[in-house]
């Protein structure tokens, strides 16, 4: 079995083709997935009548989404780099034990998650910035959401198991699925069934049902999977779960810290500027993805290039594949920051097109994103730390950008502006760039020190 792993394509194709084979569908993925979002929005940000509201309704219901997404992040984002480099060291036994923990985890997490929410929705929502006008639509969504997490837990939280053995196409053919069903259950129980806001998210969770039950099929029964999914590896094992909590802590991190993020947004933003001030927060939120997630199908497309070289001791493949990785990432954000920066009102007539939350979005667009081309560094950097299972550099500079400068700067920079919503939109690009500025100095600083010292040996 070592023979077979050590060989593996991970470690012998030249780094630009795999990188030209594994990035595009890890790219394609991460855009189908953010559909899941966008088409909701789409289709309920043109309900006659109630647009407007219905929309940052679900809006509001944004942190709940990245709690959800948190926790499949700590499980994942932590496992999937983990059993890439134990294939890497050639100890397939202790990969699928990994994945098996990983998925236990993620079942006990949507029993958690499913009744706490439920339980305490509507003073969450009234905690994130509903009113009177939005909450009701903001219950519906976030009451039917909740009830299918369990789907959503699974289908993102095992995905990146399929990542981390080079199966990136079919990764991607687990969330086009999922999509696909969407993008022809919405309207149908939207405005065919009548159920509105409901609707949306009713055919969100049964997309997520069969994204999930395909990811669950090939990690059980494909015979192309190298990783198995079996019973007598799922039974937990703080050994193997707690160095997996360890590097999963920074993804969660930066996904949970999106929550707070939202509901300190919403919170300031409702109380300077009202529900139209957190309708084009909505709709920033949607745009933002558009930079963020291609990004990050791209890092989790090198991962497992990285992940699995780096366990193997060739170092000359790690640098090779960062060095690709800086500059497709940078690359892409410039671009799309650009496009924000020139045509605004094209992204944002996509959601709405009531002329009062178009003219407001496009004004705050052009301060939120100011500082958006300095993703990609960031992202690149960081993500690289997690791939070489750095938990402690990796969660020092998660926080760095959200926790320790963006939330403050949410509530301080208001105290020394004028107009309060410009300030409270000025916080993200402050925060953006000097966050990507820190992440690439500590980076280079240690990244030749860690290839030199190589990977623990994992099991």
């Amino acid at each position: 079995m070592e023979k077979k792993t050590q060989n593996s394509h991970l470690g012998t194709t030249p780094i630009p083709k795999l990188i030209l084979k594994m990035a595009p569908p890890t790219i394609i993925a991460q855009l189908v997935n953010l559909l899941y979002n966008i088409v909701d929005r789409i289709y309920i940000g043109h309900i006659e009548g109630i647009g407007a509201l219905a929309l940052t309704g679900v809006g509001l219901c944004t942190p709940i989404l990245m709690l959800v997404t948190a926790f499949s992040m700590l499980a994942s984002a932590g496992g999937a780099p983990r059993s890439a480099i134990a294939m890497g060291q050639g100890n397939k036994d202790e990969a699928d034990r990994i994945l098996g923990n990983c998925f236990t985890m993620l079942l006990i997490f949507a029993v958690v998650l499913t009744v706490g929410l439920i339980t305490f929705a509507e003073p969450l929502l009234l905690l994130f910035g509903a009113s009177a006008n939005t909450l009701p639509y903001a219950l519906k969504y976030m009451t039917i959401y909740c009830c299918g997490s369990v789907f959503v837990l699974i289908t993102l939280g095992m995905n990146p198991f399929l990542n981390a053995q080079g199966f990136s196409k079919f990764s991607m053919t687990t969330t086009i699925l999922g999509a696909v069903t969407n993008i022809i259950l919405d309207p149908i129980f939207i405005f065919v069934f009548d159920m509105g806001v409901a609707g949306a998210a009713t055919a969100t969770v049964i997309s997520q049902s069969v994204s999930a039950a395909f990811v669950i099929w090939f990690l059980t029964k494909g015979k192309k999977s190298i990783l198995k999914l079996r019973l007598n590896a799922m039974k937990l094992d703080w050994k193997v779960i707690g160095p997996v909590l360890g590097l999963g802590i920074s993804a969660f991190v930066m996904v949970s810290t999106e929550s707070i993020l939202s509901i300190s947004f919403n919170s300031s933003l409702s109380r300077f500027g009202g529900d139209l001030a957190v309708g084009s927060m909505t709709i920033l939120t949607s745009c933002s993805q558009l930079i963020t997630m291609p990004t990050q199908g791209l890092v989790q497309g090198c991962q497992p290039i990285i992940s699995f070289n780096f366990g193997a001791r060739n170092n000359d493949r790690v640098k090779q594949c960062f060095k690709i990785l800086l500059s497709f990432a940078a690359g892409y954000t410039i671009l799309f920051w650009s496009a924000t920066m020139l045509i605004p009102q094209v992204f944002v007539k996509i959601f709405n097109n009531d002329p009062a939350l178009v003219e407001h979005t496009v004004w705050a667009m052009r301060i939120y994103m100011a500082g958006i081309f300095s993703l990609g560094f960031q992202l690149a950097c960081q993500q690289t730390f997690m791939a070489l299972g750095q938990a402690k550099s990796s969660l020092l500079l998660a926080c760095l950008r959200k926790l320790i400068l963006l939330i403050p700067l949410i509530f301080i920079l208001p105290l020394f502006f004028e107009n309060k919503v410009f300030a409270v939109f000025l916080a993200e690009p402050v925060s953006d760039i000097v966050a990507a500025v820190v992440t690439v100095a500590v980076f280079f600083a240690q990244f030749d020190k860690i290839l030199k010292k190589g990977p623990e040996k994992i099991g």
